[in-house]
């Protein structure tokens, strides 16, 4: 099976503060503590505003560098809480890359709170209707996420055969043949956040939406790659009221929402597939693929109208 990717740069505590203390010495003197480790960045907050966001191998460099460049201009346009970067950190004390200096985001994960306690539906939907403006001309491409869902064929299958034992393998194999033939999107390429999952948005203790973090997958592209969380973020009444305020937001035809569930659906199956996942994310996937089949098992007959009823 597909593992996590191995970190390509060792990055300690004593690695940051050194850093800092020659790059930024104004913040060196900060409490820092470990706070995240994912596929892309080790993340530190510091002091009580900031977090330090490490890229831990070279492909993550890149998108660090997007996220420097534009998300400034995204915070501003939605409004919504986003970790803007205030400084750029370079290479030094052999640490290879840039790195960036962000505002702390406050909130727990999605991947921490209960399905019942997700709330935040219309917040999440005004802040998407805000972030898919057409896209600029420099705006970062994705090729992992600004291709038409019908070009991660070969993916699907890959993870399909890795789940092969799943007693609802022929099932999710029906869902994806019947949701991957939705027409391609034709309208212009929009900014997508690329990684909504639910470890990637925040919420306050009563629920609500408190901010979206982690865009370094952040690209011009197709807007059903985001609007995947609402099969991995709700369940039934909540994906219902959120899909309602999407479209209250910024309408979106029944192609893009057929899109949406095939994208859930491949994130889905690439969270239960990978040894070596965290369990939260297994967990997520499982929870999203018993959401896609709930909504659309024995009733999606290759009319993209199904889609619409989420």
């Amino acid at each position: 099976m597909s593992r996590v990717p191995e970190s390509e740069a060792v990055i300690t505590a004593e690695l940051v503060r050194g850093l800092l203390a020659d790059q930024h010495p104004d913040l060196a003197g900060l409490p820092l503590v470990a706070a995240a480790e994912g596929w892309d960045n080790v993340v530190f907050r510091l002091g009580h505003d900031f977090a330090v966001r490490m890229p831990r191998r070279e492909l993550a460099a890149g998108l660090v560098r997007s996220e420097l460049r534009f998300v400034g201009e995204i915070a501003a346009r939605t409004g919504i809480a986003l970790p803007v970067p205030v400084r750029r950190g370079r290479p030094g004390r052999g640490y290879p890359w840039i790195w960036s200096v962000c505002r702390w985001t406050e909130g727990t994960p999605g991947l921490s709170v209960p399905g019942p306690a997700r709330g935040g539906e219309k917040e999440l939907a005004g802040f998407l209707g805000a972030l898919h403006a057409p896209a600029p001309p420099d705006a970062p491409k994705n090729p992992l996420r600004g291709l038409h869902v019908a070009e991660l064929e070969a993916r699907v299958h890959e993870r399909l055969g890795l789940v092969a034992h799943r007693p609802d393998h022929a099932e999710l194999a029906a869902l994806w043949d019947a949701l991957s033939d939705a027409p391609p999107y034709g309208g212009p390429a929009v900014w997508v956040h690329g990684d909504l999952h639910p470890g990637n948005i925040l919420f306050a203790p009563d629920g609500s939406l408190a901010g979206v973090i982690d865009f370094g997958d952040l690209c011009a592209g197709d807007p059903a790659v985001d609007l995947a969380v609402a099969w991995q973020l709700y369940a039934g009444p909540r994906r219902r009221k959120f899909v309602a305020a999407v479209e209250a937001a910024l309408p979106r035809d029944a192609a893009t929402w057929r899109r949406a569930a095939a994208w859930a659906l491949h994130f889905g199956l690439l969270s239960v597939a990978i040894e070596g996942n965290d369990p939260a994310f297994v967990a997520n996937g499982e929870f999203t693929l018993r959401e896609l089949l709930a909504e659309f098992s024995g009733r999606l007959t290759g009319g993209s109208g199904a889609a619409r009823s989420a």
